[in-house]
């Protein structure tokens, strides 16, 4: 059983209530727009991370860190990107990755948009934490919380931090 913090779109900001939301978690997954070195390095104190970098990454951030994460979670593969979805379709890129693997959880940001959706046409769990930090459209921070046992993906939390 694998607990997991999810988050996005922080853009430099780190609200400390973060951590204590995510104490309990084995691992912690972010969905890009990380925002600052910094962030990156405190999350990786704190947990094991799982990142990718968003379109609002530059410097170190956006060298050290991938477009695209592939990974399985006990018999859950997981894609994590930052852009996947664009007028409500699939982007090509991310579109032509789950072809050619399966995929049981995709996982983006960049939206801003808290949404948790079952993909039918592509047959796999779609999530998007919203975003964590205070930049951009979203007018409450929001986390997810939930876990990965063997193949089931269960206890899902919304957190929502504040109004920005």
């Amino acid at each position: 059983m694998t607990h997991i913090g999810l988050l996005s779109d922080t853009h430099g900001l780190l609200d400390p209530r973060i951590f204590e939301h995510f104490k309990d978690v084995d691992e912690v997954w972010h969905a890009g727009d990380i925002g600052s070195l910094d962030v990156l390095l405190k999350l990786r104190e704190f947990k094991p991370l799982r990142a990718v970098r968003g379109n609002a990454d530059f410097g170190d951030v956006r060298y050290l860190l991938r477009d695209v994460e592939a990974f399985r979670v006990e018999n859950v593969d997981v894609l994590l990107t930052h852009i996947g979805y664009q007028s409500g379709l699939l982007v090509p890129g991310i579109r032509n990755i789950i072809d050619r693997q399966p995929v049981q959880l995709f996982v983006c940001g960049h939206s801003h948009i808290l949404k948790v959706q079952y993909d039918k046409i592509h047959r796999m769990l779609c999530m998007n934490p919203g975003a964590a930090g205070k930049y951009g459209i979203h007018t409450v921070q929001t986390l997810l919380r939930f876990v990965i046992d063997g193949t089931e993906i269960s206890d899902l939390e919304v957190i929502e931090l504040q109004k920005k």
